[in-house]
């Protein structure tokens, strides 16, 4: 299968397999693993702060930080197209005990006004507002720019409010504004990255922050059974992602806008240019998506994150050009089919 669904799917690479076959482990609930330890240090490192602690998942990684950032009871600030909002099956109403006060993005983005209008003041009425949550890169296939988190953090001093970045795709981001990840994350208080998604890891990802907030987001992980023992099988493919993967996600981007560029061509399609910063492609189409999907598997190709007439096609290290070229070809194939239907 060709699989153009999410960089989710990408299969780890013959190196990673290899690293964890081989990997050094020991029990990580003890602090004994070496990989996921060297793991840790390196995100740390690479994210510009003091500690950092491997999680399953990404949710886990938000769920962890929002938890550990508020008390039950706060409001947290939150864009209503986020994942946090809509992909983490309300969590943190259920984890942390806190509500969400819900902001409009465009094109990515929470407008200043509207995060500063909706922090709550002292009326015995209100709920604390206490963390501002932002997505970076945006899952639109956006990416904030170093002015608009520069501009926040003033705001979140001003109000003695904690930020919280949801960096599944922050290397992404990172590789489109051409700039070290550390220049994003000064801005902010924690950050969880993704190692599964564009860094090809099986599993895993992580949340970086200060020594103390590590430290209590750990105990929170062991609270939500999280706690992993020989996780070093999973922390060697990591290292792998950190040291190598993030390297090449300027070839995912170059391929995603040439999809991007050859789609617009076609009279049914129409890209939005717009959102193509990173490695997806979101197209508009006159076609009904679902049987295109349904024509291409037949062909052994896999498209998803279609809704109504737009449909998301994701570019991963296991895509290559001529997979693209394929896809194309498939997707005229169908236009003629339809059109002389």
């Amino acid at each position: 299968m060709i699989d153009f669904r999410s960089d989710t799917v990408t299969k780890p690479t013959k190196q990673m397999c290899e690293a964890m076959a081989n990997a050094v482990v020991g029990d990580d609930v003890y602090g004994d693993d070496p990989t996921i330890n060297e793991l840790e240090a390196l995100a740390a490192t690479m994210t510009g702060f003091e500690a950092s602690v491997f999680v399953p998942s990404g949710t886990m990684g938000n769920q962890l930080s929002i938890f550990t950032h508020t008390n039950r009871g706060d409001e947290i600030i939150v864009g209503r197209k986020s994942h946090i909002k809509n992909y983490e099956v309300g969590a943190a109403a259920v984890i942390s005990g806190v509500s969400y006060h819900l902001i409009n993005e465009v094109k990515g983005m929470m407008p200043l006004e509207e995060i500063e209008a909706g922090i709550r003041g002292m009326d015995i009425h209100y709920p604390n507002t206490s963390l501002i949550c932002v997505e970076n890169a945006h899952g639109t296939g956006v990416v904030l720019p170093l002015d608009y988190l520069q501009k926040l953090r003033k705001l979140a001093d001003k109000h003695q409010l904690k930020i919280h970045m949801d960096g599944a795709r922050l290397f992404n981001a990172a590789t489109y504004l051409g700039v070290d990840v550390t220049e994003i994350t000064q801005y902010v208080d924690s950050v969880t990255f993704c190692l599964s998604k564009g860094l090809a890891s099986p599993i895993g990802s992580l949340i970086c922050g200060s020594k103390e907030f590590i430290y209590r987001a750990r105990k929170g992980r062991k609270l939500l059974g999280g706690g992993m023992r020989q996780v070093g099988i999973l922390g060697a493919a990591g290292l792998i992602s950190l040291r190598e993967m993030t390297k090449r996600l300027h070839i995912d981007h170059k391929h995603a806008r040439y999809l991007g560029e050859e789609l617009d061509k076609l009279p049914e399609f129409h890209v939005d240019f717009d959102r193509l910063q990173i490695n997806m492609v979101f197209v508009r189409s006159s076609l009904d998506l679902t049987k295109l999907a349904e024509y291409l598997k037949q062909y052994d190709i896999l498209i998803g994150g279609y809704k109504g007439d737009v449909v998301r096609i994701a570019i991963h290290n296991d895509i290559e050009k001529a997979d693209i070229d394929a896809l194309l070809s498939r997707i005229k194939d169908y236009v003629k089919e339809v059109n002389n239907a």
